[in-house]
């Protein structure tokens, strides 16, 4: 039972993977789930397209795809983060490199946890627990 962090396709490293580790897990607890596997994949927008359209039928690009193995209260996922779009969604927002990956990393735990963005009320909700979790890993863990 553990987060973990791979690369496909690029070669990345990732900064702070035990605080990374830590507040994700607080995140789950915090919800009242337990964390099982979760890997992280950071990979290319031409590689998360190729999953895109062989597991979703979908054919478009996106930050993020979580695949949800999720087992009772028990949190287990793949999820693949385009850095591509992390680093176009950072200009576009105008906040750091960084804070961009771990908001979309938290997004992908936020759906495992059973939120939706579908709809704008799901979306803007999304958002702010998305603020929330930022804030705490702002303050509490960095």
């Amino acid at each position: 039972m553990a987060v973990l962090f791979f690369t496909e396709d690029i070669s990345y490293n990732l900064k702070n993977k035990r605080i990374l580790k830590s507040w994700i897990n607080q995140v789950i607890l915090d919800n009242g789930f337990i964390r099982g596997d979760i890997n992280y994949i950071f990979t290319s927008n031409n590689n998360i397209l190729t999953v895109n359209q062989k597991f979703l039928n979908h054919n478009y690009f996106t930050d993020i795809i979580t695949f949800n193995y999720n087992v009772d209260n028990v949190i287990n996922s793949d999820i693949y983060i385009s850095l591509d779009t992390v680093k176009e969604n950072s200009v576009l927002y105008n906040v750091t490199f960084d804070n961009e990956l771990c908001r979309v990393m938290i997004h992908g735990i936020l759906h495992l946890l059973g939120y939706n963005d579908s709809t704008e009320k799901e979306k803007a909700i999304m958002r702010n627990l998305e603020d929330k979790n930022l804030e705490l890993l702002y303050s509490k863990f960095l």
